[in-house]
């Protein structure tokens, strides 16, 4: 990846930022590493717009031209004509604002690119207008990655292209602790920088085992997508024996990436309860080590509700700075959906105005 494109990669929220404000003047292409959440940008513009249906549209499933509009005869008069029906994907039936996303525009047949050229110009397909309150993009990965994404000069200069960039550690940490990713796996990625890094930066694909490289063939690596799936995986644990465990989660994001995790887990299973910290904060277990005691912080983080937070506060005290750090330094985030919750308890603001030098203690 040249400098300048490094330079000006956007962050997903700044791609939904772009697109909200762009109107329905122009199609958004984002381009980006498999894995990473482009397909998500229509349910975070969705929280934005919730009055405009949001219409997906898989582009990986239409072989041809026939799979966008079907004609349908109709008759003027003794003169017959030919109206074309669109797929209901396009939303354009509708008649109202709708957010559309062409999904892998890059991997569809050459056929459907050029039929979807008018909409991405001009929201417009055959006799049908998008609502002009309406927004689109479409979405592809990066051509180097070598998955098959290609389009050709005259469907580019249709769009805006804009390249996404992987989400930093923290940021997806923070994701994680709002969409209920398993603390274990919080508490690996954390301590695991390797996971974040882009392929362009890695010369020799056996200086990261973790992810996806184009330069050798991998049959699972580390992505927001598959670490999601990791998660979902160590949810089960308690179902589970341990080989059978490491076996899935070698099968979802690669052998290196599961032996590592699993030694997170390990970790995890011996710290204290939920249920143990709400019921007696001052006496249960505090972790000696800590990784595990950011864990614990990031399984509060993940559990907030109105009747745990002062337990979860007086335990939050028990710990060192570092964990404390976290715990604030989470809890003030703008994307913390609990924020208020634990903002406005008394405990918390108190512990707040004493130790205002721990809220960037977890900024690394």
């Amino acid at each position: 990846m040249s400098t300048t494109t490094s330079l000006y990669s956007l962050s997903l929220e700044q791609i939904v930022n772009m697109i909200y404000h762009g109107g329905a003047d122009r199609t958004t292409l984002v381009q980006g590493h498999m894995g990473w959440g482009k397909s998500t940008l229509l349910t975070m513009l969705g929280k934005l717009l919730p009055d405009h249906t949001m219409c997906y549209f898989d582009c990986t499933t239409k072989m041809d031209s026939g799979d966008i509009a079907i004609p349908q005869l109709m008759n003027l008069d003794e003169h017959g004509f030919v109206r074309y029906i669109p797929n209901e994907e396009l939303g354009l039936h509708l008649n109202k604002p709708i957010l559309f996303m062409a999904d892998e525009i890059g991997k569809c047949t050459r056929s459907v690119q050029t039929a979807m050229n008018r909409v991405f110009l001009e929201g417009k397909f055959g006799s049908y207008t998008l609502h002009p309150d309406s927004r689109r993009f479409a979405t592809t990965n990066l051509a180097v990655e070598n998955v098959g994404d290609a389009l050709p000069a005259h469907v580019r200069n249709r769009l805006t292209v804009v390249n996404t960039r992987k989400p930093t550690k923290m940021e997806w940490i923070e994701w994680g602790i709002n969409n209920g990713i398993d603390h274990a796996v919080l508490g690996w990625a954390r301590e695991t920088d390797k996971l974040f890094q882009s392929f362009e930066d890695v010369k020799d694909p056996s200086n990261n085992e973790y992810i996806f490289h184009p330069a050798v063939q991998r049959a699972a690596f580390f992505t927001g997508r598959s670490g999601h799936a990791a998660s979902d995986w160590v949810k089960q644990r308690q179902h589970l024996d341990n080989t059978t465990l490491t076996a899935a989660l070698i099968g979802t994001i690669g052998e290196a990436a599961a032996k590592d995790l699993m030694t997170f887990i390990a970790i995890a299973d011996k710290l204290p309860t939920l249920a143990s910290i709400k019921a007696d904060p001052h006496n249960a277990i505090i972790p000696t080590v800590g990784s595990a005691a950011i864990m614990v912080v990031y399984k509060m983080l993940g559990s907030v509700k109105r009747d745990n937070v002062d337990p979860y506060v007086d335990y939050m005290m028990r710990l060192d700075h570092e964990a404390q750090g976290y715990f604030a330094n989470g809890v003030r985030s703008e994307k913390y959906e609990q924020r208020d919750i634990v903002m406005q308890n008394r405990k918390f603001t108190k512990w707040s105005m004493d130790n205002t030098k721990l809220f960037t203690a977890d900024k690394k």
